[in-house]
């Protein structure tokens, strides 16, 4: 009996696959919260449903913009970078009496670069956001900007963050993505607030990523 393997598919096609199911997901819930609000008798159920359907509307955008851009492509990092912090801040900080802000210079990057700068963004902006206010409203602030062969990131914030806080799963998702883009990353904490800041190359990643 002759056995003929399956053909191996790409972790491309795989992310692909699981981002579009992800997505129809956000879909029918919305679909099913908003059909839900429309047959509702009560006032308060019906507002109370509506504000669901748009935070959930707010989490299909985040997800959507924390997808990786067209494989192999050269792609726009600031407008890329901008509508995942818009994102960010609808679906997480508002409601949190948090205020997000970006500054940018032009900027392109490798799609996979991109994506990996996004995800480590996300990860220091929600650690920000959960570990720096303590219920409080305050502000964090993302900054951009390109240094020589060199991409520089920073996550400010004015909160109070310790320090000598345990090191959170986050932070660790954060030092793998840091290695996959050969880049340094470092954190200082103030009475004042903490400053996240990010360093990368511009060069193309290593064959390993992707």
């Amino acid at each position: 009996m002759i056995f003929v393997s399956a053909p191996i598919i790409s972790e491309q096609v795989l992310l692909q696959e699981l981002n579009h199911r992800i997505g129809n997901e956000f879909f029918s819930a919305m679909s099913l919260v908003s059909v839900a609000a429309k047959r509702s008798r009560s006032k308060e159920a019906k507002a109370a449903l509506s504000g669901v359907t748009e935070l959930l509307h707010h989490y299909a955008e985040l997800h959507q913009a924390l997808t990786l851009p067209k494989h192999d492509a050269i792609v726009d990092a600031t407008i890329y970078l901008r509508t995942l912090c818009l994102a960010i801040k609808r679906s997480k900080l508002d409601h949190m009496r948090i205020d997000l802000e970006f500054s940018a210079s032009p900027l392109k990057l490798q799609s996979q670069q991109c994506w990996l700068v996004g995800m480590i963004l996300y990860e220091l902006i929600t650690n920000a956001a959960r570990h720096a206010f303590c219920g409080k409203n305050g502000k964090i602030r993302v900054e951009l900007m390109r240094a020589g062969a060199f991409v520089e990131c920073k996550v400010l914030d004015n909160g109070s963050a310790r320090e000598n806080a345990p090191r959170g799963r986050g932070l660790k998702i954060v030092g793998e993505l840091v290695k996959a883009l050969d880049g340094r990353f470092k954190q200082r904490f103030r009475r004042a607030g903490s400053t996240s800041t990010l360093v990368v190359p511009t060069g193309p990643l290593r064959a390993r990523v992707g």
